[in-house]
């Protein structure tokens, strides 16, 4: 009778004639696209588990683009990505993803308004951006900008869930570039100091009052303060913007987005 040898962890097969198969013994290999466990066949295998995402963990995102072809790339860029939730809503999205070619008044309009009237977080994937627009952007609340020939699947995720947090997110080239102006600012005695620093929360109150047509006396009325309060604030606003009447102080506003 011949004695056959048996390897340590290899069960032998109780026909002779029939060749012996592998079994694991007990124990797990590493997850991954295959595992196995006792008592399974070594060449037998299970489909990998899907990744998910828990729907708490997603970050809606809103997409607005110049053109439909545009709006189309960008969403099945971020479609593929299980992080992203994407919406049509602007107003329920955390963070609103804006694409333009160059940044003319009216991109600059929308801007402000996504951030001060919706509140959400800014993504700007634009072509390019002069000198003297960088500091109204940042003033607008974009917290990441993208540059269009840079904007790969990959690299529209990371600006997104980076504005999702609160963070910033600038290229190389554009964080050099303000940092060079915050400097001339700061030396330069900051002549735009009234333009960067915007509205306060109370200015801008007053001032949707004033654009819906409210005098002084219903103004003051309406948000429970004495009307000197609300000369004061008129004529504090028109002053530190440089501006000429309630008029212009309303164009201002609408303008910058606060209406």
């Amino acid at each position: 009778m011949t004695t056959r040898a048996v390897l340590p962890g290899i069960q032998a097969s109780p026909n002779p004639r029939v060749c012996d198969r592998a079994r694991v013994p007990q124990r797990q290999f590493r997850p991954g696209t295959r595992q196995y466990t006792k008592g399974e066949h070594l060449f037998s295998s299970h489909p990998a588990a899907t990744v998910s995402v828990p729907p708490t963990s997603r970050v809606r995102v809103a997409v607005t683009a110049p053109d439909p072809i545009s709006q189309e790339g960008v969403l099945s860029q971020l479609r593929r990505h299980p992080e992203v939730d994407l919406c049509e809503d602007l107003g329920s999205a955390t963070v609103a993803l804006l694409v333009e070619d160059v940044l003319d008044e009216t991109a600059l309009v929308r801007l402000r308004r996504m951030v001060r009237s919706e509140g959400a977080r800014v993504v700007l994937v634009v072509g390019t951006i002069r000198e003297s627009e960088l500091l109204d952007v940042i003033e607008c609340g974009a917290g990441a900008i993208v540059w269009r020939r840079e904007a790969t699947a990959h690299r529209l995720v990371q600006a997104v869930l980076t504005a999702a947090e609160g963070g910033g997110d600038l290229p190389a080239d554009l964080l050099g570039r303000l940092i060079s102006q915050v400097g001339q600012l700061h030396r330069g005695g900051a002549d735009r100091t009234g333009t960067f620093l915007g509205l306060t929360p109370r200015e801008a109150d007053v001032m949707r009052l004033v654009a819906d047509g409210l005098d002084t006396t219903e103004i003051a009325t309406k948000l429970s303060y004495s009307e000197r309060t609300i000369k004061n604030v008129m004529h504090g606003l028109t002053t530190r913007l440089h501006l000429r009447n309630r008029a212009h102080a309303v164009a201002y506003a609408v303008r910058e987005g606060y209406i």
